[in-house]
């Protein structure tokens, strides 16, 4: 924790991360990671199933992280800590004579994973009319941080922060849901907007209690460096844990783009773009350009004048007004006739069925793709394909 603490008080963020596999681990390491969670979610994901596979009762969530962790990451890792993930409702344990095995197998510190904070509804209640509740990682994290180990919870509102704070949690992590992969980006930003509100009053409840708590944020929303400086610039967080943002989402992405590319040519960058929208759009160009330029990247995706609108923090008549007396044309014509556009080239380029050629450009129904083909070329894109 001192050392923890003196990167913070050197300006210098942390890094945490989730992992699943001794490779992670390795390069995690070797990448400059502070600490290293071996939590059960991490393993499944490895195996290529979801993180939500680390709720169902598929394994036994502490003996699967005890036997990975000990066997796969301790025997790698040489100089960060290495913080267990402890179910602590797990009604099969002794939580006090547990948390001490893991300080006996060599742990650093614990952390509450899997969390009744991720469950709601009906099932929350249920589980907590049967004695299964948030209490007891509070009460983990009150044993843990009395035993000397380093105390990482997951909070999920203010009142947790609260909680965890008076009982002594070393790290407070404004948890934010599980990482959402392929968010389009305007939602994103909206989203990432919405995530500063709670990450603010989690923080500032923990805040209340004691001031040498490290601050730190996790999943939602935020899953890119783009999102992580954007929490940044607008928290109080001194660092962030990743686990589908750096193990999984980079290797579907890497995996599945250098497949491709053995199949196909041309790839698309849009943190530039990203970067500019989170800065704000009036610092780097004119309105018009912004919304030409995120048709030219997201064209494949569900596009709304007012998520834009919302993003540039203009008004959507504005903004539409602007576009047409710039373009000649509004909005959605400009955005019918680009992807007719990109239609016209993948078929010139590529032997592929229209339906595929409709969602390659944006339009999962396909009689709507087939409309908008005719009434922007004059002709159906089944007449068009047998003029080639």
């Amino acid at each position: 924790m001192e050392n923890l603490r003196k990167q913070v008080q050197g300006n210098h963020h942390l890094l945490g991360v989730a992992i699943g596999s001794g490779l992670t681990a390795k390069y995690a390491e070797e990448g400059g990671a502070d600490f290293l969670l071996v939590l059960n979610s991490g393993k499944f994901r490895q195996l290529g199933r979801s993180s939500f596979a680390g709720f169902m009762p598929y394994e036994d969530s502490n003996g699967l992280v005890m036997s990975f962790g000990s066997r796969e990451i301790m025997p790698l890792v040489k100089s960060i800590p290495v913080i267990f993930g402890l179910n602590a409702t797990d009604p099969l344990i002794n939580l006090e004579t547990y948390i001490e095995y893991i300080q006996f197998m060599g742990f650093d510190g614990i952390n509450n994973y899997p969390s009744m904070g991720l469950i709601d509804g009906k099932f929350r209640e249920a589980l907590e009319e049967s004695g299964i509740s948030y209490k007891t990682e509070i009460e983990a994290i009150r044993i843990a941080h009395e035993k000397g180990l380093v105390t990482i919870a997951f909070v999920f509102d203010p009142q947790q922060s609260d909680e965890m704070a008076n009982a002594g949690a070393d790290v407070i992590v404004a948890h934010l849901g599980f990482t959402s992969g392929g968010m389009l980006g305007a939602k994103k930003i909206l989203s990432l907007q919405n995530a500063k509100q709670e990450v603010d009053a989690m923080f500032a409840a923990c805040d209340a209690v004691r001031g040498d708590i490290i601050k730190m944020i996790y999943g939602g929303p935020v899953k890119t460096p783009v999102d992580v400086q954007y929490m940044y610039k607008n928290t109080s967080a001194m660092g962030y844990i990743g686990g589908s943002a750096i193990e999984r989402i980079p290797m579907e992405k890497s995996i599945l783009e250098l497949t491709k590319a053995f199949k196909t040519t041309g790839s698309i960058n849009e943190d530039q773009l990203m970067v500019k929208m989170l800065d704000g759009i009036t610092k780097h160009y004119d309105y018009v350009d912004f919304v030409m330029r995120y048709i030219a990247e997201h064209y494949k995706e569900p596009i709304s004048l007012d998520d834009l609108a919302q993003v540039a923090h203009i008004s959507v008549n504005h903004l539409s007004t602007l576009f047409k007396k710039e373009i000649g044309i509004g909005f959605k014509q400009y955005l019918v006739q680009f992807r007719i556009s990109k239609a016209i080239e993948i078929l010139k380029e590529r032997d592929l069925p229209l339906f595929e050629v409709a969602e390659l450009v944006g339009y999962k129904d396909y009689a709507q793709f087939s409309k908008m083909f005719k009434k922007t070329t004059g002709e159906s894109p089944k007449a068009h394909t047998k003029m080639k």
